[in-house]
């Protein structure tokens, strides 16, 4: 009753719109008539990953493609450090804090982390487990607007009656409540909503084929056509000749003598030059090239908007320690840029490619999609986001904070912690010593020097600032371990330095041998005779 009562008030609310614009003048021929929209949403994609953005390992023509089209906002970020509230966060356009997606969906909370074999200072706070059924989300409020809407790959927030078709998409191919690719890239995997149809065949092109079927059907409305890949999640696999192809690239590019160095929790990758995960990088460039070649074939470039960002950033600690995110601080998990700062581009028809310095976050694409396609935000529905079509057109924007919430421990090395961004500054307050750092990002984007000794009194506005928000949003907190045990940690934590970085750094060298055989035909790119 819940969902029908809020697509009953969308479809009103549209209405009232259509009826007061259509005595108006038409300005922007774009919005005369509604574009379509094609998102797509990389999972822990770091924004050095890409050729575009100065890599020289890996290679992503067809995403670069797209960038040199499109606005870049260069203070671009995701809502979150992690994957579930982030994308919970572009569906609402809310802060994580608000909708209390706070942690990936199937995380450890409150005693029960303990049973992750953890010995840490805090319990992380509980968390929603499912999207919120009452708040109107992005595809419903298109949907209701006339929009034709489809959804492929990762979800990840929510379970049975919580998938994408439960929450304004038409059509799911793929998505459900599992955040990996569970059976791996090729196929069989296992995906209740994606049948396998192929032996071997690769997963982030099955994904990139679905849209284009999707793209290629008649019909008389626009669309939004959702391409959420599960790439480059771990496991990382690839292809034996991509293997090989960066293999040989990081033999000429020289291979450092080491890879690793010790963050403040995890050892942390500080070179790109692990073949396999390139491989996996490309495979899913190549499946964005598809998409595009069928958009250009069909003569839809100028009629469609095309996003690429990530979900958070790039996996340099914990999972497969797969990338490094330099001259970002950390990665996924992190509460440094190198967790949070993403690819953050929209492709418009008509509007000339640009960097926009304008700090920019995953809550802006609702509501900036929304203003595009000519659509009001629903009314009763706080929307933390903006619409950046102001800034896009050469406008201005008035500072705003952008505040991320994280009361857990992230799996790749990241401290509970809240974040205020305002301006050029940034602050963090951790929650295990309630201790802050202070950094002034146009001056130090590595993080490298904490001001707030140096600063007391910004420091001290800003973290009084994102206390009283805080507050606000009736944000959970994480709460104190009576069972932590300090000498435990500290010889947990030189385990890490003596015996997971030495096993680090041998499992790189066995990745850029010429022998290396993953010993299961490559993943099962490579079919049994």
């Amino acid at each position: 009753m819940k969902k029908v009562c809020k697509i009953i008030v969308v479809i009103i609310s549209v209405i009232l719109i259509w009826c007061c614009k259509s005595t108006g003048e038409d300005t922007d021929p774009l919005l005369s008539s509604k574009p379509n929209i094609v998102f797509i949403l990389a999972d822990d994609f770091g924004l050095y990953d890409l050729s575009f953005m100065g890599s020289d390992f890996y290679e992503t023509p067809n995403i670069d493609k797209i960038a040199k089209n499109a606005v870049i906002f260069e203070n671009g970020y995701s809502a979150s450090r992690v994957c579930s509230p982030s994308r919970a966060s572009i569906m609402t356009g809310q802060f994580t804090a608000r909708h209390q997606i706070t942690d990936w969906i199937g995380a450890r909370s409150g005693e029960e982390w303990r049973k992750a074999n953890r010995n840490d200072i805090l319990l992380p706070a509980d968390y929603n487990h499912v999207l919120p059924a009452d708040l109107i989300t992005m595809p419903e409020a298109l949907q209701a607007a006339g929009y034709e809407t489809f959804f492929t790959g990762k979800w990840h927030i929510g379970d049975v009656g919580s998938h994408p078709e439960d929450h304004g998409f038409q059509i799911n191919k793929g998505g459900w409540e599992v955040g990996s690719p569970r059976g791996g890239y090729f196929s069989p995997w296992e995906n209740p909503s994606l049948p396998n149809e192929e032996d071997g065949e690769n997963l982030s092109m099955r994904l990139a084929k679905e849209t284009v079927k999707f793209i290629r059907k008649e019909r008389e409305t626009p669309f939004l056509a959702y391409l959420s890949f599960y790439a480059v999640h771990g496991p990382i696999q690839t292809t034996e000749e991509k293997w090989r192809k960066y293999r040989d690239k990081a033999e000429a590019n020289g291979i450092a003598d080491h890879g690793f160095e010790m963050e403040r929790v995890l050892p942390i990758r500080v070179t790109q030059d692990n073949p396999v995960y390139a491989g996996l990088v490309e495979q899913m460039d190549d499946a964005v090239g598809l998409v595009l070649d069928e958009l250009e074939s069909r003569g839809l470039m100028d009629q469609t908007i095309i996003v690429f960002t990530s979900d958070n950033g790039g996996v340099a600690s914990g999972d497969a320690y797969s990338t490094s995110n330099q001259p970002l601080r950390g990665g996924k998990g992190y509460q440094w840029e190198g967790g949070i700062r993403e690819p953050f581009f929209i492709q418009i028809p008509g509007v000339e490619h640009q960097n926009v310095e304008y700090p920019a976050s995953g809550i802006d694409f609702y509501p900036t999609l929304l203003d595009y396609a000519g659509i009001d935000l629903p009314e009763d529905q706080i929307i933390d986001g903006v619409s950046l079509k102001p800034v896009i057109e050469g406008k201005s924007l008035g500072e705003r904070p952008l505040y991320w919430h994280y009361p857990h421990y992230g799996n790749q090395g990241g401290e509970p912690s809240s974040i205020i961004r305002e301006g050029k500054w940034k602050l963090i307050h951790y929650y295990e010593n309630d201790h802050i750092e202070l950094y002034d990002l146009e001056a130090d984007l590595s993080e490298e020097n904490d001001l707030s000794k140096s600063n007391p009194s910004k420091a001290k506005a800003l973290k009084n600032q994102l206390s009283e928000w805080l507050k606000a949003v009736s944000a959970n907190m994480p709460r104190k371990d009576e069972q932590h045990d300090p000498a435990l940690a500290k010889k947990m934590y030189q385990e890490k330095i003596n015996v997971l970085m030495p096993r680090l750094e041998a499992q790189r060298i066995e990745f850029l041998s010429k022998d290396f055989d993953p010993q299961n035909h490559w993943w099962g790119s490579q079919t049994k005779d």
